[in-house]
């Protein structure tokens, strides 16, 4: 008999999970995370089931009642199917402001109907916020970054400044003072005549926006010089063992792929810093160039690179390429903090320093690294040695700037009387002086 039923249990447990299985009840995900209701949000749900979906609705709950917002009963075979619907005030006016909870529930088209369910805490937002935009002139040139404040009233969950199809985060004024102030960048590839606009919104799809008042000076506009770099056979040997020491094939096609998507990748890894940033103004003096540096390219240069007289590629240089003598060492340009110090494909050994608010320093090529992440460095501190690591030619600095990961034309950070104009008069530097 104990036999029989040492055999029979796990023959038992085993027919019930395969049971449970085959009736579990459906996986119900909502595509994107709902933290608020407005007037109409569109809501996506993801649901599956192995004997397809019966019956899908949507529910709120507020205040003790339960409102239906929306329901598909339509017997469906698919076992897996997304589904978009509304919902918000507009369709359910006795919804009131405050905190409800969504409720999607699915229904199997299996023998036991079992039904699945997801909820979400969800705050209803009945009216979109209002944004009031400084009455500044803003004087704009490509690739310059420029500093706005705002005020921003009623409920929002995001505001800030957006140029074009880029956003610049926006923080509390420093010092206690009301209202938002917000880092921005008129990229050096922005059409020109592009209006940036304070906006505000509540997570309901309803944005509210306030345009600055812009000039674009004409005499101070920047004209980008185009180079014509022939490349030899001793430097693309350099890059494509260096940069892609496991790669096959024709030396030129490797090359230009490590200069193209290589440095689209290395670009990109750099623009993810700006979640690395403090919301705090690390430094309070003007930024500073490398000392008795000459500079061996600007920003924003375009640049053609020619082998045996034919042109193969074509890239646009975002930086300074700073000179001195071989293995000099390399200034940090200002007080702040490491959040990258390590190898970065093109840009060789690379350090990156953190100012806060999302602007950030990177300087390039390094032949050594003294320094590392969570590392705080101070103004003139030596973080390195120059070299030619990376896509260099030579021994020098390439020294470039981003805000909020778009990189910007450092000069106008070396010019006090640029930072005095356009950021100490806006909002409070502790300690600024010319």
């Amino acid at each position: 008999m104990r036999k029989v039923v040492i055999f029979v249990v796990p023959v038992i447990v085993v027919f019930l999970l395969v049971l449970l299985w085959r009736f579990a009840p459906p996986v119900v995900e909502l595509v994107s995370p709902v933290t608020v209701l407005g007037q109409a949000t569109p809501i996506s749900v993801h649901v599956r089931d192995r004997h397809g979906i019966r019956r899908v609705a949507a529910f709120v709950e507020q205040n003790g009642a339960r409102y239906q917002v929306w329901e598909d009963v339509q017997p469906s075979a698919l076992m897996d199917s997304t589904r978009t619907f509304t919902a918000g005030v507009k369709t359910t006016p006795q919804l009131k402001d405050g905190k409800a909870r969504l409720i999607v529930e699915a229904s199997s088209n299996g023998l036991l109907r079992r039904t699945g369910r997801r909820q979400a805490q969800v705050t209803v937002v009945s009216q979109p916020p209002s944004v009031s935009a400084d009455s500044d002139q803003h004087y704009l040139y490509l690739g310059m970054a420029d500093l706005a404040t705002f005020s921003v009233s009623g409920t929002w969950t995001q505001a800030g400044v957006r140029v074009g199809d880029e956003e610049f985060r926006s923080w509390r004024m420093p010092g206690g003072q009301p209202g938002m102030f917000s880092l921005y960048a008129f990229a050096w590839n922005m059409p020109p005549g592009t209006v940036p606009v304070v906006f505000a919104s509540n997570g309901t799809g309803s944005d509210v926006t306030s345009p600055l008042v812009i000039q674009f000076p004409k005499r101070e506009q920047p004209k980008y010089v185009t180079h014509d770099l022939q490349v030899g056979d001793a430097f693309l040997q350099k890059v494509v063992s260096e940069l892609d020491p496991n790669g096959a094939g024709d030396p030129v096609e490797r090359f230009v792929r490590v200069n193209s998507e290589m440095r689209r990748s290395n670009n990109q890894t750099l623009s993810d810093l700006r979640l690395k940033t403090t919301d705090r103004f690390l430094w309070s003096h003007p930024f500073i160039r490398q000392a008795h540096s000459q500079a061996e390219a600007s920003f924003a240069e375009v640049r053609n690179y020619l082998y045996h007289g034919k042109k193969i590629d074509q890239q646009v240089h975002l930086g300074y390429d700073l000179a001195v003598t071989q293995n000099i060492g390399v200034e940090a340009s200002n007080d702040g903090k490491v959040v990258y110090a390590a190898p970065l494909g093109i840009y060789g050994n690379c350090i990156v320093v953190d100012h806060g608010y999302g602007l950030q320093s990177i300087y390039g090529h390094l032949s050594r690294i003294d320094v590392h992440d969570g590392d705080m460095v101070k103004q003139g501190q030596i973080m390195g040695l120059s070299g030619q690591t990376g896509m260099a030619g030579g021994d020098h600095i390439h020294f470039a700037m981003q805000l909020d990961g778009v990189q910007i034309d450092p000069k106008e950070w070396w010019d006090p009387h640029w930072i005095k104009d356009h950021i100490a008069k806006r909002v409070e530097l502790p300690g600024f002086s010319e």
